[in-house]
């Protein structure tokens, strides 16, 4: 109920030490949703706001507009093209790449843009998703 408020008090613990706010032991996430995070399924809802058009399958994240405050001009790119329930960070560590790791594939994401990009990190997700690697 508290989350935002305790998201305060937890700061001193974020592990990415960057623009995003990420703790492995999460003491606001409940076992129910540990598992839930774990296998993706918070997910799945974002396939609605595909289907309406404000997001698509493969891009960079959506950031909380907090975090949006903070970007430098770089990684204020990432803007330029839709949000994505998949993108190059996810597939390639999820929550366990530095903050500068998930900036920089952001970026290059945005500037090197394919649609063959798009279809392997489909791909990857799969494998992402199964290995459930980084997901908390």
């Amino acid at each position: 109920v508290d989350a935002e408020e305790r998201k305060k008090e937890l700061m001193a613990q974020n592990e990415m030490n960057g623009l995003m706010f990420k703790m492995e032991d999460d003491p606001r996430i409940t076992k129910v949703g540990h598992f839930i995070r774990r296998f993706s399924i918070d997910e799945l809802p974002q396939f609605l706001n595909v289907w309406m058009g404000d997001m698509s399958v493969v891009g960079p994240r959506p950031p909380l507009p907090e975090e949006y405050a903070r970007y430098n001009r770089l990684y204020a790119t990432r803007m330029l093209v839709k949000p994505g329930i998949t993108g190059p960070w996810q597939v390639s560590g999820r929550s366990d790449l530095s903050a500068e790791e998930s900036e920089a594939l952001d970026v290059a994401y945005v500037q090197n843009w394919s649609i063959m990009g798009d279809i392997v990190l489909l791909f990857r997700t799969v494998g992402a998703v199964l290995s459930h690697k980084g997901a908390y």
